[in-house]
């Protein structure tokens, strides 16, 4: 299934978790993570469910993620141009430059809407490998699956990092700020629960993830 955008059109077509059909495993376990979000405890809805395999947990959280991101970056792409963003940054300290190791072996500087374009056909082409998220009951994951959500988790953060640096104000005259917040609060309680993203890719947002994560604890309050 195809990440497709266009500068003149924004088209978002959702990605499907592995196997996400009805009555599967992973589709049970998608249901489960949206009944435990809407409980309003993140950090309870992030936790692995007893009895259930890591990586299926990580797999659907990751594609659910990328959807999110997708449906969050589309609501600002006609304001993320060239012009405006020229260089893939979170805030004037942080500069991101693009490379897969594949097509693009030297990582070369680019605008931002181009690093995220690069950035999104790279996780959907990742998405789509019956090797790395195979989407037929029985098979397998690979034994290297935590390390490859782990790279493609690390980028989809730059994307929450850009767009909080440089189109926050944006986000807020649209009335979206609290579906980035809920998402990225989501995202950050997630990847900390199962440590998949090292504390120093975390630095440019590290305040706002502070304060999102203090007031948070793991276990739910006790009733007085």
């Amino acid at each position: 299934m195809s990440w497709l955008f266009s500068k003149n059109a924004k088209t978002f077509k959702p990605t499907k978790a592995p196997s996400a059909g009805e009555g599967t495993k992973q589709y049970q376990l998608k249901q489960y993570a949206e009944a435990t979000l809407g409980s309003g405890n993140l950090r309870l809805a992030v936790t692995l469910p007893e009895g259930e395999d890591l990586n299926e947990w990580v797999a659907v959280n990751t594609v659910d993620f990328f959807n999110q991101i997708n449906m969050l970056y589309g609501t600002i792409t006609e304001f993320c141009v060239p012009k405006e963003c020229p260089v893939m940054s979170a805030g004037p300290k942080y500069e991101y430059m693009w490379a897969d190791g594949v097509n693009i072996k030297k990582p070369i500087k680019c605008s931002a809407p181009e690093y995220i374009d690069y950035l999104m056909t790279w996780v959907q082409n990742q998405l789509d490998d019956e090797h790395l998220f195979p989407s037929k009951i029985g098979v397998p994951f690979p034994r290297n699956f935590i390390t490859v959500a782990k790279n493609i988790l690390k980028r989809l953060f730059r994307v929450y990092a850009h767009i909080y640096h440089s189109h926050f104000n944006k986000i807020v005259s649209l009335g979206e700020e609290a579906h980035l917040n809920t998402s990225f609060k989501h995202f950050i309680f997630f990847v900390q629960e199962f440590s998949l993203i090292e504390k120093k890719e975390l630095v440019p947002l590290q305040e706002l993830i502070d304060n999102f994560t203090a007031s948070n604890p793991k276990e739910p309050p006790a009733s007085s």
